[in-house]
């Protein structure tokens, strides 16, 4: 079992920058992928990106290429997302999540992800 805490969102003007947050317990967050997910306002859950166990692999949504940047940090137990050259599209409440089941290579579905977080809000102003 694992825990997730989303932090970091807030609001910034279009162009701007911000950096996610996850933070997990248990000393088998390294063994998961994670990934992020995000969710607008009367749209379905959508996925942004996902990174492997060791940090060499790393999937990305096209609509987020070449602006985000996920990375994770294992001994701290934390995964984050940098957010670059924010659009007002980006909008959306963020989830942090982890895929438990020994999948080595970072799945897009969000049904392979077994825990999620809480969510953060970014709201990106034009």
């Amino acid at each position: 079992q694992v825990q997730l805490v989303d932090s970091g969102g807030g609001l910034v003007q279009a162009g701007g920058s911000l950096r996610l947050s996850c933070a997990a317990s248990g000393r088998t967050f390294s063994s998961y992928v994670v990934g992020w997910f995000r969710q607008a306002p009367g749209k379905e859950r959508e996925f942004v990106v996902s990174i492997n166990q060791s940090g060499t692999m790393r999937r990305y949504a096209d609509s987020v290429k070449g602006r985000f940047f996920i990375s994770r940090d294992n001994a701290k137990n934390a995964a984050y997302l940098q957010m670059n050259s924010l659009k007002p599209e980006d909008t959306a409440v963020y989830y942090c999540a982890a895929d438990a089941s020994g999948n080595y290579f970072p799945t897009t579905r969000r049904d392979d992800y077994d825990y999620w977080g809480q969510g953060t809000q970014v709201t990106v102003s034009s």
